[in-house]
C-alpha cells in the first residue's frame, strides 16, 4: 500500500488576503500547503479520501491517470468543493465513480452539486454511484475498510482504518470504544491544527497526546494551518515516531 499525501493544510486560519507571516512567504515547499486529502494505491486500485477546493490540481499534480472510488470523511465545503472535477475521470474509464459517505454527506452532494442527480442531465456532468456507509464496516475492492467515528466539535466525522493504515481529520474527541478500533495500525493520520486551543480541532499537544494513546509505528499529523509554524522548525520538536506530513509526501506500508 503507498499512502500519498495530496493537501495537507486547512481552510481554518488561512488568510483572505496576501500574508507576510513566516509560512506565507517560506521559499521550502513543505510549507506549502492545499487542503488535506490522501490518496491510496493499493493492488492496482486507487482510493482518495476527500475532494477538496485543490482536488483537480492535486490529481494533475500526482499524475494519477485513474480513480476507483473516493471516501469521504464528512460534508464541509474544504472536503468536497472539487468532486465536479471527478467529470474528467468519468469520461476517460467510461463510468461512474463511487462514492462512499455518511447520508449527511449524500445530502450535501445532493445540493452543492445538484446538476449531477437531475432527472435530465447536462451532457458531461460528474457521473457518482453514492454508497451510503455508517460507522459499520465495509467491503471496498476486497478489502476490509473499518470507519472510525470522531467529533468535529458536535459534527460527527468518520475516520478510516485500511488495514495497518488509519486517517483521522478534523477531531477534536475521540471515545475509547473508537480508538480501541484504530490500536495496532502501522501508520496514523492525525489532524494537528495549530498551537493553540480551538473548539473543533487537535492542537499540537493534542495530537501528540492521541498518537501517543494510539500508540502506532509512525504517525503523521496533517490539515495544518499555517499558524502551527514553519515545517522544518515543528517536526525539530516532535517525538520519535511523530511526523509534520507535506504535500507530495509518499509513504509505503508494507
Amino acid at each position: 500500500m503507498t499512502i500519498r499525501f495530496l493537501g495537507t493544510g486547512t481552510s481554518q486560519g488561512i488568510p483572505v488576503i496576501a500574508c507576510d507571516c513566516a509560512v506565507c512567504t517560506s521559499l521550502n515547499t513543505k510549507d506549502k500547503r492545499l487542503r488535506s486529502a490522501v490518496l491510496i494505491q493499493v493492488n492496482g486500485k486507487n482510493i482518495v479520501i476527500d475532494t477538496g477546493p485543490d482536488f483537480r490540481y492535486q490529481m494533475l499534480r500526482e499524475h494519477v491517470t485513474h480513480l476507483d472510488a473516493i471516501l469521504f470523511t464528512h460534508s464541509h465545503k474544504d472536503h468536497i468543493a472539487g468532486l465536479d472535477d471527478v467529470r474528467a475521470f468519468n469520461r476517460q474509464q467510461g463510468h461512474a465513480i463511487d462514492i462512499y459517505g455518511a447520508l449527511e454527506v449524500h445530502e450535501a452532494l445532493r445540493r452543492e452539486f445538484y446538476y449531477a442527480f437531475a432527472a435530465k442531465k447536462y451532457p458531461g456532468v460528474p457521473q457518482l454511484n453514492l454508497h451510503e456507509i455508517s460507522s459499520l464496516p465495509f467491503s471496498l475492492f476486497g478489502m476490509p475498510i473499518i470507519p472510525i467515528e470522531v467529533m468535529h466539535y458536535m459534527m460527527p466525522v468518520l475516520g478510516f482504518r485500511i488495514g495497518d493504515f488509519t486517517y483521522i481529520t478534523d477531531a477534536k474527541t475521540v471515545e475509547d470504544t473508537e480508538v480501541q478500533k484504530i490500536r495496532g495500525t502501522k501508520i496514523l493520520v492525525v489532524n494537528a491544527l495549530q498551537r493553540e486551543a480551538h473548539i473543533s480541532h487537535f492542537t499540537l499537544d493534542e495530537a501528540i497526546a492521541f498518537a501517543g494513546q494510539v500508540g502506532a509505528e509512525q504517525t503523521y499529523f496533517t490539515h495544518i494551518s499555517h499558524k502551527l509554524g514553519l515545517h522544518d522548525e515543528v517536526q525539530a520538536e516532535l517525538p520519535e515516531g511523530i511526523f509534520l506530513a507535506y504535500d507530495g509526501l509518499s509513504v509505503e506500508l508494507a
